[in-house]
């Protein structure tokens, strides 16, 4: 299968598509031109994403920003304390005129669930998504039901010092293919959000860059991308490094090995090759693996400070 817009035969994809996308989505989140291309590239992957950072910096933003130019169908659910799992799955509601409890789908039917600060819902609500995110479909009322396809969480998350917060357990980070944070923006880029165009009126103007069907071409063109046997062995070498003991309490799985390398696929693509690189792998450590990552006591580093210096004293074979 040839990349939407290429031509027959081409060697190469076609990046316009993708480009137009990025430079779309950065009209919106202003100075943010990576963490929109990390964003773009772990939607290709078909991984989620999780946004952690402080309110106001543009995390629900991104998020709309990103389904309407990609035209797939947006849903927000603001998680709460009191937030249940029916009121993201849905529920069976009595209809008299049918004489039968109807189903009534919840938010997470659409193609980019928004999960809004995901870390001020309880542990239980939090473990709804997990069916989801994993297997694409959810179980209600003791029936199996497909989710729409693509189908991407974007999930934004407070710092875990604020009030209120009840950190993610482990195999809920693990189901998220990528974290990032924003970060307050330049001072450039500060100036043009404060005199340019309200950012609500902004994203009502988006269009959509490309159909969710020619989406899901992209997707499929990622096993079109080559992986050398020399790049296996530096994403093992890596891997091993995490489970060894020296860095971390405990290592990654080989699912978290799986994500790093479709994130390492996409990547190529966006960056127009037919190939992965050990670069591709390096600009993708830190944000693909961190938030899997707990870190031994003594070492007095961050996981992404951690991660960053594993990738450091592991050379390339």
């Amino acid at each position: 299968m040839n990349p939407p817009g290429a031509s027959a035969g081409s060697a190469s994809p076609n990046v316009r598509q993708l480009t137009s996308l990025i430079d779309q989505v950065s009209t919106i989140i202003v100075g943010k031109r990576e963490q929109v291309t990390l964003s773009v590239i772990c939607l290709l992957a078909s991984g989620h994403l999780l946004i952690e950072d402080i309110p106001g910096v543009g995390k629900t933003t991104l998020s709309q920003a990103l389904a309407r130019s990609l035209g797939l169908s947006f849903s927000r659910v603001q998680f709460t304390a009191d937030l249940l799992p029916s009121d993201l799955i849905g529920v069976s509601v009595y209809e008299r005129q049918k004489e039968a409890f109807v189903f009534h789908p919840g938010p997470v039917f659409a193609q980019v669930l928004l999960a809004d600060e995901i870390n001020r819902a309880g542990p239980r609500t939090q473990s709804a998504l997990l069916e989801a995110m994993e297997e694409r479909q959810v179980t209600a009322e003791g029936e199996t039901r497909p989710l729409p396809s693509p189908f991407f969480v974007i999930a934004t998350q407070n710092p875990v010092e604020q009030l209120g917060t009840h950190p993610l357990p482990e195999s809920q980070l693990d189901r998220f293919a990528m974290r990032l944070s924003l970060g307050y923006p330049d001072a450039a880029a500060e100036r043009a959000l404060l005199t340019g165009a309200d950012r609500r009126q902004s994203l009502h103007d988006i269009r959509p860059v490309m159909s969710a069907s020619e989406w899901q071409q992209w997707q499929a063109c990622l096993a079109q991308v080559h992986v050398s046997e020399a790049l296996l062995d530096y994403l093992q070498a890596l891997l091993k490094a995490t489970r060894d003991g020296r860095w971390f309490a405990q290592g990654l799985s080989p699912r978290a090995g799986l994500s790093l390398l479709r994130l390492a696929r996409a990547r190529a693509l966006v960056m127009g090759r037919g190939h992965v690189s050990p670069e591709d792998l390096q600009v993708l450590w830190v944000p693909g693996v961190a938030h899997r990552l707990q870190v031994l006591s003594q070492s007095g580093r961050s996981a992404a400070a951690q991660a960053r210096a594993l990738l450091e004293a592991t050379p390339v074979p």
